[in-house]
């Protein structure tokens, strides 16, 4: 079982639970791992199953909790899936990290289209990766053999359909592909097709047309494709002006409400922790509002300061109670 953090600074080195076991009761085992400071706030993990080379093996995997042991923040997870997944053959599964006061990214399908002259004939027998990279990370190697849909052939050409499950990877950047042989071969792969499965656009288009000379004797052929384009179809052009003008109407509908904060004047009263406030009226509730933009302090609530925040939220109507806290960080 290897694990792989991601954060708003980077990622980890896959993390290998081998020999880390710190407690084993029945169905729970609990591992003690040290991660690198600079990772900064955990965002997406992936886990899955280093090698299945020795055999088919399956790992039904029912939940996952995670603590902080420093500052005591824990994430818990309902997973209830074995891998490999059965669908796709696919020995990773990725899930977002969901912390209070931060929004999680969500899960997404993607659809990757392979276009290409031979691979079909030779699938048997080869073995090929994708890894695809965005602003919020990449997939890892995710195997493009296994399970193949939507088999279009033709006289010179074909194409395939492979799905991967990820958590959303923002803008699409590039694909790097692994390609190795049990025997020689030469691979025609013309370009890529990726998109959201569910939203018609954007199409990343990831131009290939390279031959590859795949000999069974020497290491993989690792290729990096950068996008070439991206086909952004006129339907996300008037979804873009439709949300612009929704978000206009909106904002004249919007109240402005000015939030004075006094910190008190004693010995530790101030804080580095992020404060949040809740509105609530008799008409609704405000959203959750982090305070971190002081018109006076560039540091807010430090000992017996005063700080002024501006929030903009629906109408509540006539305020009744507030709600205001902060999550336990720093000092």
């Amino acid at each position: 079982l290897v694990m792989v953090f991601y954060g708003s600074n980077g990622k980890s080195n896959p993390v290998s639970m081998e020999n880390k076991v710190e407690h084993q009761a029945k169905n729970q085992i609990t591992y003690d791992i040290h991660l690198p400071s600079d990772l900064g706030m955990l965002y997406k993990v992936r886990l899955g199953l280093q090698s299945l080379e020795d055999g088919i093996v399956q790992l039904s995997l029912h939940h996952l909790k995670m603590q902080n042991t420093s500052t005591l923040d824990t994430f818990s997870l309902t997973i209830n899936k074995t891998l490999p997944l059965p669908l796709n053959g696919d020995r990773w599964i990725e899930f977002p990290v969901e912390w209070p006061l931060k929004e999680a990214l969500s899960v997404v399908t993607y659809h990757l289209t392979v276009f290409s002259r031979n691979i079909l004939s030779e699938r048997n027998l080869v073995h090929m990766t994708a890894c695809i990279y965005g602003t919020h990370g990449d997939t890892g190697n995710r195997s493009l053999l296994w399970s193949l849909q939507n088999v279009q052939q033709e006289e010179d050409n074909e194409s395939f359909l492979v799905t991967v499950d990820a958590v959303e990877l923002g803008e699409l950047d590039k694909v790097v592909l692994l390609i190795s042989s049990k025997t020689d071969c030469k691979l025609d792969i013309q370009k890529l097709h990726l998109k959201e499965a569910v939203k018609e656009h954007p199409i990343y288009v990831f131009e290939v047309n390279e031959v590859f000379s795949v000999d069974a004797n020497k290491p993989e052929i690792q290729r990096e494709i950068p996008v070439s384009f991206v086909v952004r179809g006129d339907k996300q052009k008037n979804d873009r002006d439709d949300n612009l003008l929704r978000e206009g109407s909106q904002a004249r509908h919007l109240t402005e409400y000015t939030i004075q904060v006094y910190t008190g004047d004693k010995r530790g009263a101030g804080t580095d922790a992020n404060v949040y406030i809740i509105l609530f009226g008799n008409e609704d509730k405000s959203e959750v509002f982090q305070l971190s933009q002081s018109l006076e302090h560039q540091d807010p609530f430090e000992r017996g300061k005063v700080d002024t925040f501006k929030i903009k939220t629906k109408k509540l109507g006539s305020l009744h109670s507030i709600e205001i806290g902060h999550d336990g960080k720093g000092f």
